[in-house]
């Protein structure tokens, strides 16, 4: 698996549509996914953090979507993964711990020494490869709509 940064105008037909099913997968619908403040909010983020946003492409075709960045949490910077995103193929495959490695490998360049995230508590497979890699929970969060979750790097 290779990784391209994403050009947001040039790789719509594949950014949009991964984030919606990331959407349907976290909270069973897509009714909260705002198309234009996501483009938005991704242009934005593009421009602080450039390699923390990319295509995952295998034989030329995306197959997924890493969005990580840098953050403060309770006064310390941190890591954090926005994003792990694998077309639904190819999920439970292995390619998930690539994505990982990608982001450990971006986070590790900064200097950061732990990673956030936050999960839907109703997305199994998820939670499943998060604590695989390492994560431990930290606390709810959105009025226990999502967890937050912290690994080392």
């Amino acid at each position: 698996m290779d990784f391209i940064p994403i050009q947001v105008r040039q790789h719509l037909q594949y950014i949009l549509p991964f984030r919606r099913d990331s959407f349907i997968v976290s909270f069973g619908t897509d009714a909260n996914f705002n198309a234009r403040e996501y483009l938005e909010w991704l242009e934005m983020q593009q421009v602080r953090f450039p390699e923390g946003f990319m295509l995952a492409i295998e034989n030329g075709v995306p197959i997924g979507q890493l969005e990580v960045t840098r953050k403060d949490f309770e006064g310390k910077p941190i890591g954090y993964v926005n994003l792990y995103y694998l077309i639904p193929e190819k999920r439970g495959s292995g390619l998930g711990a690539e994505l990982h490695a990608y982001a450990m490998s971006v986070f590790k360049k900064h200097q950061l020494g732990e990673y956030h995230l936050r999960v839907s508590p109703t997305n199994k497979q998820a939670i499943s490869f998060y604590e695989k890699m390492g994560m431990k929970w930290l606390k709810p969060e959105m009025d226990g709509k999502v967890f937050r979750m912290a690994g080392k790097v």
